[in-house]
């Protein structure tokens, strides 16, 4: 429909590939048995197209097929890390290290466990975005049991230094969890080289379906106790009861192989589009750029613009694009990421994120940027009045 605004909002969703929906759709009719039931055909065909797109999301992070356990995304995955190893090792340690930055999805669970008598600390982030690793290393104590810092910012796209926390952690013999979210086939993931014992993903950032999303849990050099947090059938290892969703994991599965074949290029394309979006964007006045750029997802920006009405400026601009001003799991409230790198409750209101995706082109990219230069201009001109 050529009447819709321009989709920039990747970061909440994306379109499911339609190579991807094809490998999909005979799982919901002719192939669909149940993975679990082993006397028959049916389950069979189910239990090998799991194992295919197991052993395919396992490639991708460098890790063994039964180290992946299938969850219902990436909210899931990082419910399931936290709590369950707290439970695990509840009796070696209670204290938990998170960054102030992080999806509500970690943020919200380290709430929950502190009622329970866990202490979290949450580290501050530099103006930049980036975790100050001294900080790290000084926060660690005698019982932290985990520490969780997401590979890629869901808001303002920076990356942090995982490889370098890996190491901290691995060497002061601390747990490491990884909300990637938003990084894989974005930036490298190697769990094995980065020291990740846990690493939590999703397939509807890589489109690929929503409703599914798995958990790596490192299965040896240590090997991580992990307490399941839904009991039932005994799936997935006992870890994560419940009857497997073949169609999803399917399209997870090759979402992923797509996006991995496709990822030198893609990156570099979605840089230059960035790139040019934001060189045409500096040509407003008192436009901010939030979190470092050179340490960033290829296609994020987020820009906060000064003196204008937040809820106005995605009011003006929503025949023309489709994005937003933070995260989709917590809108209409102030951006705690935002908020987090010292912006203020107005600069908060007043940022927009960008996601570009693979469908957009250098013409959607003009534009767009056309479209906020025109809407800025005429909320401060409204304003001045």
């Amino acid at each position: 429909m050529k009447d819709r605004p321009i989709y920039l909002d990747n970061h909440a969703t994306t379109p499911v590939d339609p190579l991807v929906l094809e490998a999909m759709l005979p799982y919901f009719t002719e192939n669909f048995g149940n993975a679990g039931s082993a006397g028959h055909s049916y389950g069979w065909e189910a239990a090998a197209a799991v194992k295919q797109a197991r052993e395919a999301i396992a490639q991708s992070i460098n890790a063994a097929p039964e180290e992946i356990i299938f969850t219902s995304g990436a909210t899931e995955s990082n419910n399931l890390a936290l709590k369950g190893i707290a439970e695990a090792y509840f009796s070696q340690g209670r204290h938990i290290i998170t960054v102030q930055t992080e999806h509500r999805a970690v943020l919200d669970p380290c709430a929950y466990l502190e009622t329970l008598g866990f202490e979290v600390t949450y580290l501050p982030v530099q103006p930049d975005g980036l975790l100050e690793l001294d900080f790290l290393e000084k926060a660690i104590r005698p019982d932290t049991v985990l520490v969780s810092v997401m590979a890629a910012n869901n808001e303002i796209g920076v990356l942090q230094p995982i490889d370098k926390i890996g190491a901290i952690c691995h060497e002061k013999n601390v747990l490491f969890h990884c909300d990637a979210a938003q990084a894989i086939a974005k930036a490298p993931i190697d769990v094995q080289a980065q020291n990740i014992d846990l690493l939590s993903l999703t397939a509807h950032k890589i489109y690929g379906p929503k409703g599914i999303g798995a958990l790596y849990v490192r299965r040896k050099n240590p090997r991580v106790n992990l307490a399941a947090q839904l009991h039932g059938g005994g799936q997935e290892r006992e870890k994560r009861s419940g009857t497997l969703y073949v169609p999803q994991i399917v399209g997870f599965g090759k979402a992923v192989e797509i996006a991995l074949a496709n990822q030198p290029e893609e990156n570099e394309r979605l840089k230059h589009l960035r790139d040019r979006l934001w060189n045409k964007l500096q040509n407003i006045p008192n436009c901010t750029l939030n979190g470092d750029f050179s340490q960033r997802l290829p296609h994020n920006l987020n820009i906060s613009f000064a003196d204008i009405d937040g809820a106005s400026l995605l009011l003006g601009l929503r025949h023309t694009v489709a994005l937003s001003s933070g995260s989709a799991c917590s809108s209409g409230k102030p951006s705690h990421v935002l908020q987090a790198i010292g912006r203020t409750t107005a600069e908060c209101q007043a940022s927009l994120r960008f996601g570009i995706g693979r469908t957009s082109t250098i013409a959607d990219i003009d534009q767009v940027a056309i479209a906020v230069q025109k809407t800025v201009t005429s909320l401060r001109q409204m304003s001045a009045d």
